[in-house]
């Protein structure tokens, strides 16, 4: 990285304060800064630590006093954050993965490579498969038969596609992420113990054990445009239809989406999430770590659900959600109140019938 911090305004569409024209090599927390970093200060919080380093030049919270800091140059975007984005986008200096098609790489004759893909060592691309133009395979991936990638798509080492899967555009997937694997998806010839739990509520009723029969897969999976997956996460085959991810949606590390699900456009999905099969999902909803979604239901849009919230029904648009079962948060907050006041209210009872007691042994 070797910017003017004028360069890196403009690249950002903001604009800069005091000297456009100093160089820029690195970014660093405030504290630890040396005098060609970009000092990160997108609060008042970190004002003191910005004179504990060597920094020049700073990205800042939006009315900060840039002189009164010390620095000579300044960008004060209204949003620091969101800046940050396009920031750490000119910052990265990607993988290292080369350019090219990698003399160990095994691509199919069959498959349909765009220009400008770089396909890494060890990469497999199967037969028929399709891959988007600007694309970046890394070590060690697999994309399967008749699988197609969108243009621009980024592939880190180990990432697995399987066959027949279709992603759009600019597809990031991080390390060991899985497209395409086999729903879980079993039955057993006669009504089985799980079934009859599931209509009593808790009775196995006459049911017998059974062997499990497996359902293939026939399905595949469908990602829209703009889609991250994140490290050793999975998305599984729908059985007859595909499983279907839509636009823009961000997935994180170790997700579970399992068969028929489907996904709308812009929703954040975070760490351990489990979402069981045949469930859909709308749009801009946000799972926090460890949310958990039962099969077979309904989530409305804008829906946000709490870390480690167990969603057991079906959710309208724009509710917010809380623990186990999840609830609404106000109700979950409002009885988690009551509990803790249990302990006062039971000994304020035991008083109570002490009092009663004593009083009637006096009569």
């Amino acid at each position: 990285m070797r910017y003017t911090i004028g360069e890196i305004a403009a690249a950002l569409h903001l604009d800069v304060v005091g000297d456009p024209d100093i160089v820029i090599t690195g970014l660093s927390e405030p504290g630890d800064a040396g005098p060609d970093d970009l000092a990160l200060a997108s609060n008042p919080k970190y004002a003191d630590a910005i004179g504990a380093g060597a920094a020049q030049a700073a990205l800042l919270w939006a009315d900060a006093d840039w002189k009164a800091l010390g620095l000579r140059a300044a960008i004060r975007p209204a949003r620091p954050r969101f800046a940050l984005s396009g920031l750490t986008a000119i910052a990265d200096p990607g993988q290292g993965f080369g350019s090219g098609i990698h003399p160990g790489a095994s691509v199919d004759p069959t498959a349909d490579i765009g220009d400008g893909v770089t396909i890494a060592a060890g990469a497999v691309i199967g037969p028929e498969a399709r891959i988007g133009t600007g694309s970046t395979i890394g070590p060690l991936c697999y994309v399967g038969w008749g699988a197609e990638l969108g243009p621009n798509a980024y592939l880190r080492e180990h990432t697995s596609i399987g066959a027949q899967v279709r992603i759009g555009a600019r597809f990031i997937a991080q390390p060991g992420a899985r497209v395409g694997g086999d729903g879980f998806s079993f039955v057993t010839p006669e009504k089985s113990g799980v079934e009859e739990v599931r209509e009593s509520l808790g009775d196995q009723g006459a049911a017998q054990g059974q062997p499990w029969a497996r359902i293939a897969s026939l399905g595949a999976v469908e990602i829209g445009d703009d889609v991250e997956l994140g490290t050793n996460s999975a998305i599984d085959n729908g059985t007859i239809r595909p499983t279907r991810i839509g636009h823009r949606t961000k997935i994180d590390n170790l997700v579970h989406i399992a068969h028929n699900v489907v996904i709308g456009d812009d929703n954040l999905i975070c760490g351990q999430v489990g979402i069981a099969g045949s469930t859909t999902v709308g749009n801009f909803c946000v799972f926090a770590g460890q949310v958990g979604l039962s099969d077979n239901i309904t989530i409305g849009d804008r829906v946000v659900c709490g870390a480690a919230s167990k969603v057991l029904s079906s959710v309208r648009d724009g509710k917010v959600m809380l623990g186990y079962p999840a609830v609404e948060m106000k109700t979950h907050l409002s009885s988690f109140k009551n509990v803790r006041r249990l302990p006062r209210l039971l000994a304020d009872v035991t008083a109570l019938k002490k009092a009663v007691f004593n009083a009637g042994s006096s009569d």
